[in-house]
């Protein structure tokens, strides 16, 4: 059957297309900002094409073990097919390793953490083209739920952040302020130490002069004591 082999290399080719579509935004990328809105929106939509990408590419490779089964093909055919494909997934995965998301598009996960390879081909194998577009559109939509997720934890991590951000002016403000005040103190302190150094001088000199005046009048009553002494007796 020329279809089922018509139908790979068709998905495949879309595949190819996105992933040069996913190159072209991973080189627009460098032209953006390295943060704001719209590098946030530019870097959602590449990793919402990259998980598309590894969707398809998981549809491809189960088509691809099926084709054997379901049409006579040469090994060489299927070895070559199997290339194509073994190159395309490990592009897929630097471009997610670029942006760090090697679990996000990883689809195993994406069902649950306790989950089979097997099980998931299992659930995809039978899907057509309707059923593989709404099952990435479940994707994307669980991976919106947990942008939304992100983006209220690290908004309430931006406010917190804030908030400890003002906590701390107030205080470098309040040890400005105590600082000043302490200058101020010291200040009045140094000048009045320097008014009691003075004090203490004039004081001491002071002193002096009244010793020696005390002193002056005492030789004094004392040479007309001995006058009086010497002249009345």
């Amino acid at each position: 059957m020329a279809s089922s082999l018509d139908q790979w290399m068709r998905e495949f080719n879309e595949a190819s297309k996105l992933s040069e579509d996913i190159s072209a935004m991973m080189s627009e990328r460098g032209s953006l900002p390295p943060s704001g809105p719209d590098t946030q929106r530019h870097l959602t939509a590449m990793r919402r094409k990259i998980t598309i990408l590894r969707t398809r590419l998981d549809s491809l490779e189960s088509l691809l073990s099926k084709l054997p089964s379901m049409q006579p093909i040469k090994d060489k055919d299927l070895h070559k097919r199997h290339e194509m494909l073994a190159n395309m997934k490990s592009k897929a995965n630097q471009m997610a390793s670029t942006l760090n998301m090697s679990n996000l598009g990883n689809r195993e996960d994406l069902f649950g953490d306790g989950k089979k390879s097997a099980d998931v081909m299992s659930r995809t194998s039978g899907l057509d083209n309707q059923g593989i577009v709404a099952l990435q559109r479940q994707v994307m939509r669980e991976q919106d739920e947990g942008l939304e997720k992100l983006e209220e934890t690290v908004l309430s991590t931006k406010h917190i952040a804030l908030a400890v951000n003002e906590e701390l002016d107030l205080h470098t403000r309040l040890i400005d302020d105590l600082d000043q005040h302490v200058d101020v103190t010291d200040s009045r302190l140094q000048r009045v130490q320097k008014r009691l150094a003075i004090l203490n001088k004039r004081t001491k000199g002071g002193c002096s002069c009244m010793c020696l005046l005390l002193s002056v009048v005492a030789i004094v009553i004392l040479i007309v004591v001995a006058w009086l002494l010497i002249k009345y007796l």
